[in-house]
């Protein structure tokens, strides 16, 4: 799956010099970071509702658009797919080693890790017939 995303980052780099009349990748370039930003929650919204209803090609389909309009934030936040996978594994290795450190000594593990952070309250979504705005 890395290699596909570091394809479709490339995809964007390539694109967001285009044409903005014909490239949708250069037209959120040209909107800038808050365009980018509201579009990507727009597709997490639209994957949530689709997960939710149980309607599985809906949440392949806006998976799709997830994943590429997050490289598109990416690139223009300078944040290279490699970057993620780099943090992702870091919080592997963490998580692993606290793992052995509790089955060795029997505890919880604390050091090494990063002090807590403030959380965002969790928004339940509950009910049947959840709807996407079109």
């Amino acid at each position: 799956m890395s290699d596909l995303l570091e394809r479709l980052y490339l995809a964007v780099i390539a694109a967001k010099d285009l044409d903005p009349a014909t490239s949708r990748t250069a037209r959120l370039f040209q909107r800038g970071p808050a365009k980018m930003a509201k579009k990507l929650a727009e597709e997490a919204i639209e994957v949530v509702i689709d997960a939710v209803n149980g309607n599985t090609r809906a949440v392949v389909r806006e998976s799709a658009d997830l994943l590429y309009n997050l490289t598109v934030l990416w690139a223009a936040a300078g944040v290279r797919p490699e970057d993620v996978w780099r943090e992702m594994e870091r919080r592997e290795a963490s998580a692993r080693n606290c793992r052995e450190a509790a089955e060795i000594g029997g505890r919880k593990c604390r050091k090494g890790r990063p002090p807590p952070v403030a959380r965002r309250p969790i928004v339940a979504l509950e009910g049947r017939g959840l709807r996407k705005r079109h």
